[in-house]
């Protein structure tokens, strides 16, 4: 190798120290600060963890656990799961009462998703910090945003139920206004991790602000927007049923009923009929997603 070639290859390599450290000992001596033990955070971690213990203790004294409790309903289960199979609605007419329920409470979930995200889209914009840089502004949009999705659907469902009585309306109602809450957050994040070189080159060339969101944000946060619309309607799905319990109409509402009545292979039906449409909603909501937003990497 000659000289020049041998000073490149030392100029680029990395540079080494002039006394090589052979153990832990010296390495101590050399930087004590670093292996100075972090006590705070230790008695954090321990902190943390014996309150999580704690409360887990709490639960186990209070709420009632017992294990021959557990042993005793399981046993329970099973004979009424003997009870429920095979599913079976007793007559055809009653099998078309539960049907129409089951698109009501489609109905009801595809409604309540549809209006939480279109009322939620101007709220995102004025959640995001890159688009509204007023921290007070920010600051007010973001905890409204949380107080709302912070009440359960079927809390929500009670409250509407009382303001605009028993029926569908109040179930679509709930559900708006619990995903409300939720779409808010998830849009005004989708929006603030947008990137920010398209809406740059619009403004470098003359465009407004609002051309700026309208054509250098927008089409990015679209595919991610539509993917979470979708999933939450399929969550939705499942919601619908159960705020329909109280009385906010749907399936739920024949659900209940079929319980209380003790006519088990008619509930097994309806629970049948909601997971068929439930994986159906999954697959179909999956096939858009990935036509959406592209397939995920392997």
């Amino acid at each position: 190798m000659t000289r020049p070639e041998t000073a490149k290859s030392m100029a680029s390599s990395p540079r080494r120290s002039p006394v090589a450290v052979s153990n832990t000992a010296e390495l101590r001596m050399r930087h004590p600060d670093k292996f100075k033990p972090n006590l705070r955070r230790r008695f954090s971690i321990i902190a943390f963890l014996g309150a999580m213990l704690a409360l887990y203790a709490y639960g186990i004294g209070t709420l009632g656990f017992s294990i021959d409790r557990m042993a005793d309903g399981t046993g329970k289960f099973f004979w009424i799961l003997g009870l429920m199979l095979p599913p079976n609605p007793g007559t055809f007419e009653i099998a078309k009462v539960f049907m129409k329920g089951l698109v009501e409470t489609l109905s009801m979930a595809f409604l309540g998703t549809i209006g939480a995200a279109l009322l939620a889209l101007p709220f995102g914009f004025l959640a995001a910090g890159n688009i509204v840089t007023n921290p007070i502004i920010h600051l007010l949009v973001r905890r409204f945003l949380d107080i709302i999705r912070g009440i359960d659907t079927l809390i929500w469902a009670l409250i509407w139920i009382g303001v605009v009585g028993l029926g569908p309306f109040a179930g679509v109602l709930a559900i708006i206004t619990s995903d409300f809450g939720a779409f808010g957050k998830l849009f005004s994040e989708a929006i603030e991790s947008a990137d920010k070189k398209p809406v740059e080159g619009i403004v470098s060339t003359g465009g407004t602000r609002a051309e700026a969101i309208r054509f250098g944000i927008v089409p990015q946060i679209l595919p991610v927007i539509a993917s979470q619309v979708l999933y939450y309607f399929e969550s939705n799905t499942r919601s619908a049923t159960i705020i329909g319990i109280v009385g906010a109409g749907g399936i739920g509402l024949y659900l209940t009923e079929t319980i209380r009545t003790l006519e088990w292979k008619q509930t097994s039906f309806i629970i049948v009929m909601v997971l068929i449409t439930v994986a159906l909603i999954d697959w179909i909501s999956g096939k858009l997603r990935t036509s959406l937003i592209g397939a995920r990497p392997v």
